[in-house]
């Protein structure tokens, strides 16, 4: 397969098979645990179900970008698709977690994993507080996903010897994740004892950790890992990976906001009911005067804002703004990432291939 570009679908189905066979086996396993435990993996695998891949993209093109500089045989090679499933359901450990903190009812279209547990709860008759259940029970789901992303990547790394660059980078994104998820939620409260002047710095900075790195760059470079990169091709692909990761969390914050809730499967305006402090809402209330700020920042994280609201909170960004801004910026980001490409001794074809993909993460309506 070096030198051909893989097709959206390519991965997709590559991914989807790694997944098939690894459920296969955990439910193969989980037996012992009785039918209760069975409703839990059924559960898991419907989070997994969907989605755009984008992780395994990436990871994939990495890998693509550098093995035929390598001397890797078809079983080391291989080890890439299981990386790439991996990455996909530490995705669905992260999401579930995720829904949770926001209160979110639904994902990619469906009841979110809390409110399909509580839906279980209900169907089976069960006695009890349904939606407490659902909580606790979709907390044990997200650490359940990490424990099958680390047994998948254990798996894709068996007598591989490259295994500790990738084990490395692995566990690096996952600190970086977890810490940038934490500044996400302490955000919503610490901005208020913060100067103004540090929010731009602060959600850049949240920004970086729990999507940058996350969604573009360590999945990039981890594909590249397990091809057996030089330190010269991981950094091309780190300041490629970086910005296109701004790019795309920037393009999430506008989409939390504006977009389109039959296209991007979640309420309008949801990240402000939930009060995210992102870069687009940094700059809105760096473009604003004293009582207008005052007023958005009252009205922001209110869980009960009516579509009114909503629209009313929309125009103040767009007036202050903000929202052309942030579309300069994933522009900039965009163009420092192709930049970083210009020379760089990777693979002509999956360059071309990245150059594709940073163009879909940040230009897209979902």
């Amino acid at each position: 397969m070096l030198g051909v570009v893989p097709s959206p679908e390519l991965v997709s189905d590559a991914v989807a098979d790694r997944l098939r066979l690894f459920l296969e086996r955990m439910r193969a396993e989980a037996v012992e645990y009785g039918p209760d435990a069975a409703a839990m993996i059924d559960a898991g695998a419907r989070t997994l179900v969907g989605g755009k891949r984008l992780r395994a993209r990436f990871c994939h093109s990495g890998w693509q970008a550098v093995a035929r500089f390598s001397d890797r045989d078809a079983a080391e090679t291989t080890a890439v698709w299981d990386v790439c499933a991996a990455l996909e359901i530490f995705q669905s450990a992260a999401l579930v977690h995720d829904d949770l903190i926001d209160n979110s009812d639904t994902r990619r279209g469906r009841p979110a994993a809390h409110r399909a547990l509580e839906g279980s709860h209900v169907d089976a008759g069960w006695s009890g507080d349904a939606a407490a259940f659902g909580r606790s029970a979709a907390i044990l789901l997200g650490d359940l996903l990490v424990a099958w992303s680390d047994d998948l990547l254990e798996q894709a790394l068996t007598q591989h010897p490259l295994a500790d660059a990738v084990r490395r980078e692995y566990a690096r994104m996952r600190r970086d994740v977890t810490v940038g998820q934490f500044l996400d939620i302490a955000e919503e409260s610490a901005w208020s004892v913060n100067s103004a002047d540090s929010h731009l710095e602060r959600a850049l900075r949240i920004a970086s950790l729990k999507s940058a790195r996350y969604s573009i760059e360590q999945p990039l470079v981890l594909g590249a890992a397990v091809a057996g990169a030089d330190e010269e091709q991981l950094r091309a692909l780190r300041r490629f990976g970086h910005p296109v990761g701004m790019a795309f969390q920037l393009r999430d914050d506008v989409l939390g906001v504006f977009g389109d809730s039959a296209v991007t499967g979640k309420p309008a305006g949801d990240d402000l009911r939930e009060g995210k402090r992102t870069v687009l809402v940094a700059l809105t209330r760096a473009g604003l005067d004293i009582s207008a700020r005052n007023l958005f920042d009252e009205m922001l994280g209110d869980p009960d804002l009516t579509a009114e609201q909503i629209s009313f909170l929309q125009a103040t960004i767009r007036a202050s703004g903000a929202l052309h801004r942030v579309e300069s910026m994933i522009d900039d980001y965009a163009s420092a990432a192709d930049r970083a490409l210009s020379g760089a001794r990777l693979e002509n074809s999956a360059v071309g291939d990245l150059r594709d993909l940073a163009r879909a993460s940040t230009t897209r309506s979902a």
